[in-house]
């Protein structure tokens, strides 16, 4: 039987590749043979692979900063005061006038007085009568004419005399309604001619000297804040007035989380008003922080915000932060080492404990 040519090449090709496949030795393409030979494609690529990472690093130095908290709130003045009135009748004076500055005790309104001068001068009668009385009574007690019940009975009456005349002197008193206060009468007043009942407004005294300018602070920024803190308030209306901190609150709002402050401004030109929005600036303590580009700020697996960082062996390590404040030339941190190595580029190809090449930035010089 004839056997083709072709089958006894294959076989000896495959003969061949079976006897080089046992012998183990690999060729591999582009490698040079000489010991000065530049190393080949595969050989450089491999070294490639080997190589640490390089990341792109700036030195970072905490620097002093006065940040400066804003609350905005209104103007509230120092006093408003409702006058009401104490009795009951028709206004026959009002010598004051809205807008009128008021010292305290000056008449705002006078009311009718009615029988009440009379019950003044019947009060008076009966007191004397009832001090006659007594009188008589205890002459005749000391001679043993009457007895010590009847001089009680008799000083009981005068007891009763004496009141009666001071509560008609009240009475005829609270027909004049004064100013509690010193002030500016707000508008409106009563008018002469109408009735007050007991209880009703005659002015609103309001007193802008000091003025007060409230607002609700975080509870996060509340511990930053102190009694005596100077302040400097900016109104909607454009005066500016400067003061201090005279009230926190002790317990925060429970439906904002927030608290309430209070600043008092000398106000003696009356140039602030109340009920005006103002802005109140607050400058804080100063602290150590970081000036950096938001861009920087990377997270870490536990959902962290931070920095990563190269320590004196060249392994990153991870920084959680907390932002202080933004600037438009970047913001500030805090949280991290007074001075830190933090990388710019790179860090988010990296993980935590990795050993790099760091490159400092060129803008360092």
């Amino acid at each position: 039987m004839r056997v083709r040519f072709s089958y006894i090449l294959a076989f000896g090709l495959a003969v061949g590749i079976g006897a080089w496949m046992y012998s183990g030795d690999l060729v591999v393409g582009g490698v040079g043979d000489g010991e000065d030979a530049a190393p080949a494609p595969a050989e450089r690529v491999n070294n490639e692979t080997r190589d640490i990472f390089r990341v792109q690093v700036r030195r970072l130095v905490a620097e002093d900063r006065n940040a400066v908290l804003e609350v905005r709130g209104r103007t509230e003045a120092e006093a408003k005061v409702e006058v009401r009135a104490a009795t009951s009748d028709d206004v026959v004076e009002r010598p004051a006038r809205e807008g009128a500055h008021v010292n305290a005790g000056d008449v705002l309104c006078v009311l009718d007085r009615g029988t009440r001068e009379s019950n003044v001068l019947e009060a008076k009668a009966s007191l004397a009568q009832a001090e006659l009385d007594h009188s008589a009574a205890k002459q005749l007690s000391t001679k043993g004419f009457t007895a010590e019940t009847r001089v009680a009975a008799i000083q009981a009456q005068l007891d009763a005399a004496k009141a009666r005349l001071k509560e008609a002197e009240l009475e005829l008193d609270r027909t004049v309604i004064r100013a509690p206060i010193d002030g500016v009468i707000e508008s409106p007043m009563a008018e002469i001619g109408a009735r007050l009942d007991a209880g009703g407004i005659c002015a609103t005294v309001v007193n802008s000297d000091p003025m007060i300018a409230i607002g609700q602070v975080s509870e996060l920024s509340i511990s930053q804040i102190s009694l005596g803190m100077p302040a400097d308030v900016q109104l909607v209306t454009g005066e500016k007035l400067a003061g201090k901190v005279r009230y926190i609150s002790p317990s925060a709002d429970p439906d904002t989380r927030t608290f309430r402050i209070e600043v008092e401004m000398p106000n003696p030109d009356k140039t602030a008003r109340d009920g005006v929005t103002a802005l109140t600036k607050l400058t804080l303590p100063s602290v150590k922080a970081h000036k950096i580009s938001p861009a920087i700020l990377t997270l870490n697996d536990a959902g962290q915000v931070g920095i990563r960082a190269v320590d004196e062996n060249n392994k990153t390590i991870f920084y959680p932060v907390k932002v202080l404040g933004g600037e438009q030339d970047g913001m500030w941190i805090g949280g991290l080492p007074e001075d830190v190595t933090a990388i710019t580029v790179g860090q988010e190809y990296v993980s935590d404990g990795e050993t790099v090449e760091p490159v400092f930035d060129q803008a360092e010089g």
